[in-house]
């Protein structure tokens, strides 16, 4: 059970109407993203553990805590750590997300290769996903936990299980991190995929700490997909939530102002200063790989391409256009590429430099 509380969207939501990326200043969209997620930070308590596992790896498992809820309940994160053989050094550390349905240990082949080139692979179980599914398994606890949030009266506290939880859980797994001994705290990175891949556009932007970075299979604007009827992608991917909103707000099936209205209740100001234009311009000065389907429903490329636009606009600005790279990968839907897999893992080597 997580430390439920309302989320209250900063005023300037209501003021500003964002053109894609280009009206509100970045400061303003990082604080005002930290403070609306913002929860009691206690420590850490980590339980993690070497496992006795044979092979070319250290593995370790366990978890720690991410918050505590009112009545005294422990949201613990899972985590799974995959390193270099006896390694002795401090290494770079890189934090690899899953998407819907998925776990922490659908990550490890990447986090061997990461292991390979001598960075620290970081996996995390999302909320109501892997341990932390009450043992349904795939997307089922996920998709109901956005419904009880989308039917949450008014007044009551609300959990934020799309996305928003798994972004604090993130920048306490960041905390975690940068408590080992045997992790650089100035070399961390963050890729996810899908679901994973928004999450780390959310989280990674407005955490410095973070020093690079690659979204996959996530970018695009949530405002330009209702604005131009291209919504129904990522309606899909948690269909269930949808239509329970369909059924309560009236509806015989889900529509675009399903989608605003649940959208604004669960994921607040994503529609607004949270919309991945304006979320990207506060990667300048970092590296930054984004990676893409062009024929993706989940990311249609005309929000895609406005997302992109925001963010090679913030690079140049500040002189550093080196530092952003986009693939599209031509007739792909949903789905990275094997060079793209190539592409993410030469992008985590070049810019955080592991000994060899």
């Amino acid at each position: 059970m997580s430390y439920c509380r309302m989320l209250f969207v900063p005023l300037l939501a209501f003021i500003v109407a964002p053109v894609y990326g280009k009206d509100i200043p970045a400061q303003e969209i990082r604080a005002g993203f930290q403070k609306m997620l913002d929860r009691p930070r206690l420590g850490l308590f980590p339980h993690v553990q070497p496992t006795q596992e044979p092979g070319e790896f250290d593995v370790e498992k366990g978890d720690f805590l991410s918050e505590r809820d009112t009545d005294g309940t422990e949201e613990r994160v899972p985590i799974l750590l995959i390193k270099p053989k006896s390694a002795t050094s401090k290494r770079p550390a890189v934090i690899v997300l899953h998407g819907t349905g998925g776990t922490k240990e659908s990550q490890a082949g990447f986090m061997q290769e990461l292991a390979r080139k001598g960075i620290i692979g970081v996996a995390i179980d999302a909320r109501y996903h892997g341990d932390r599914s009450a043992g349904t398994g795939g997307s089922k606890a996920y998709l109901e936990a956005i419904t009880r949030a989308w039917r949450t009266k008014p007044g009551e506290p609300q959990p934020h299980p799309f996305y928003y939880d798994t972004v604090w859980d993130l920048w306490r797994t960041v905390d975690y991190l940068q408590s080992r001994p045997d992790v650089d705290p100035d070399r961390i990175g963050m890729v996810g995929f899908s679901m994973g891949g928004i999450e780390t556009w959310l989280a990674a932007s407005v955490d410095e700490r973070v020093k690079v970075a690659i979204p996959a299979i996530s970018v695009q604007s949530f405002k330009w997909s209702l604005e131009n009827n291209q919504w129904q992608g990522r309606a899909k991917t948690v269909s269930l939530a949808h239509e329970a909103a369909a059924k309560d707000l009236g509806e015989s099936e889900v529509n675009a102002r399903v989608c605003r209205e649940l959208w604004n209740k669960v994921i607040p100001g994503m529609l607004d200063q949270y919309d991945c234009p304006n979320m990207l311009k506060l990667f300048a000065g970092r590296p930054l790989l984004i990676l893409n389907g062009e024929t993706d429903p989940n990311c249609p490329i005309g929000g895609s391409e406005v997302a992109f636009a925001s963010a090679r606009e913030a690079f140049a600005t500040i002189g550093k256009p080196e530092m952003l790279k986009i693939d599209v990968a031509k007739g792909v839907g949903h789905a990275v590429t094997k060079p793209q897999m190539e592409m993410a893992l030469d992008w985590l080597v070049t810019w955080l430099k592991p000994a060899s």
